[in-house]
């Protein structure tokens, strides 16, 4: 069998061998799964270069609440804000007024979106707000669409319930 490259010359079909050895080593059924040690997912921080701008973004646009918003213990005149995304679970941010910590970059090893949930109608709304608003986006498989926060940042609102994947349970 020939070598099949990606664009960066990797072998393809020697990446899927190794995904399906990790499948098969690793991978236990779901009634064979012990229970999670987590409850959820708290919180993620972003950094936040206006926090106005951001709470209107998230709060007005998303539809994502404010539901506190402190001073960040770790540096002084800081804000530490939070965003109900459901669940129990939220999006913070962090803004660092006086500390200039560049444009948002997306790095080998560092975050390269946040996936959030919500149903079909709301996704569906939102992607009009989009269209108003003049926000660039790129819709994926019918259920998903990726866009840039005001900081760069990249998110995916997916309409698959929590625990699928375009139709294919992964919890």
């Amino acid at each position: 069998m020939a070598d099949t490259p990606t664009r960066s010359g990797a072998d393809l079909p020697a990446i899927e061998a190794a995904r399906r050895r990790l499948r098969e080593t690793h991978l236990r059924p779901a009634g064979q799964r012990p229970a999670s040690t987590a409850r959820g997912l708290h919180h993620t921080a972003l950094i936040s270069s206006d926090v106005e701008r951001t709470i209107n973004f998230y709060q007005d646009l998303l539809g994502f609440p404010l539901t506190e918003l402190i001073e960040n213990r770790d540096y002084p005149g800081s804000s530490h804000f939070f965003f109900d995304i459901g669940h129990g679970n939220l999006l913070a941010f962090f803004d660092f007024p006086g500390l200039d910590v560049g444009p948002y970059a997306e790095v080998l090893g560092g975050l390269h979106h946040i996936a959030i949930s919500m149903e079909p109608d709301h996704w569906t709304e939102i992607v009009r707000r989009f269209d108003d608003a003049g926000i660039d986006y790129v819709i994926h498989s019918d259920v998903s669409v990726y866009f840039r926060d005001p900081d760069g940042a990249r998110i995916e609102l997916i309409a698959d319930p929590l625990g699928e994947m375009y139709g294919h349970k992964v919890l």
